[in-house]
């Protein structure tokens, strides 16, 4: 179980871990990655277990986490709140205060942030969010580190963000400013980001063309996320021109990447020729959703570990 000299800490939007830290994880990631491509175990979580908790469904949150606590010598434990006494009414403080008694590490895909909030408040454990309504920082984990991968630092780069103001794009605005590259966000009339997210490393276009212009990197997500589907049809004609396509893709460096959460809609929020062409790193990105999770469980339990 945790150890109780170690202090608790959580990872519930972006801005919980400094820049130093990430550092650090990617540096572990690189290491734990390497580790699994040459097929040499690694197990510092022997024994431990980990919970997720999904409100919301997901076929790569379940999997990355569910096979990295495996790989990495531990357990994981699959519950559907639909399907236990949180889909009951059960308090989630109380929910909170028994799992972090059974369990040694939380993982929470639900909706409203301030849920995850609540449980973490009451959890002897560490908490991580695997996706909320308003963040999605394991993505952005994978992201930055995918990229950095790929090209190097990302410091001083431009990332154009292409689409809805989700919690994908909110938890790309918390990155700009911690790792300072730009971040240049289009987004159709009425869809635009809450002014409190407004930083210094971003900048709103009415013209995504614009916002792809020069781009290292461009990114998008579905026109309509989990929770939106009474919106469908609205949206796909408020997103109709925010198609990153061919052209879009031409609007920025020549040597820039396309980044997608994935699951994608092929025709409507990206074309075909862009998602499965040569810019795509949209596989990459969704394995190092794997190691970057790992390097992060093994940071909240057992703290900076440094090279095994």
């Amino acid at each position: 179980m945790q150890a109780a000299r170690r202090p608790v800490r959580h990872f519930l939007q972006f801005t919980d871990f400094s820049r130093a830290e990430y550092e650090h994880l990617f540096a572990r990631t690189r290491w734990i990655k390497d580790r699994f491509k040459r097929y040499r175990r690694y197990w510092p979580l022997e024994d431990r277990t980990l919970a997720m908790i999904f409100e919301k469904p997901s076929t790569r949150t379940r999997l990355s986490f569910e096979a990295g606590m495996h790989q990495l010598g531990g357990a994981a434990i699959y519950l559907f709140t639909r399907d236990s006494q949180l889909g009951r009414g059960e308090p989630v403080e109380d929910a909170a205060q028994v799992i972090s008694r059974m369990c040694d590490l939380v993982m929470i895909r639900t909706f409203e942030q301030s849920i995850i909030e609540r449980f973490a408040h009451n959890s002897r454990v560490p908490v991580i969010n695997g996706l909320t309504n308003e963040y999605h920082p394991c993505q952005i984990l994978a992201d930055v580190f995918t990229f950095i991968e790929q090209r190097g630092a990302i410091k001083g780069k431009t990332v154009a963000w292409i689409g809805d103001s989700n919690n994908v794009c909110n938890t790309w605005l918390q990155a700009a400013e911690i790792f300072d590259f730009k971040l240049n966000v289009s987004t159709p009339p009425g869809y635009e980001k809450e002014p409190d997210r407004k930083t210094k490393n971003s900048e709103s276009f009415a013209d995504p063309m614009q916002a792809a212009k020069g781009a290292h990197l461009v990114t998008t997500d579905v026109w309509t996320s989990m929770g939106f589907e009474s919106e469908n049809e609205t949206r796909q004609r408020d997103f109709e021109d925010w198609q990153v396509d061919a052209a879009m893709m031409k609007a920025a460096r020549k040597d820039a990447l396309f980044m997608h959460c994935l699951p994608a809609h092929r025709g409507e929020e990206v074309a075909k020729e862009v998602i499965d062409g040569s810019q795509s790193v949209i596989w990459e990105e969704a394995e190092n959703r794997l190691h970057t999770q790992k390097a992060l469980m093994e940071f909240l339990l057992l703290g900076k570990v440094k090279g095994r």
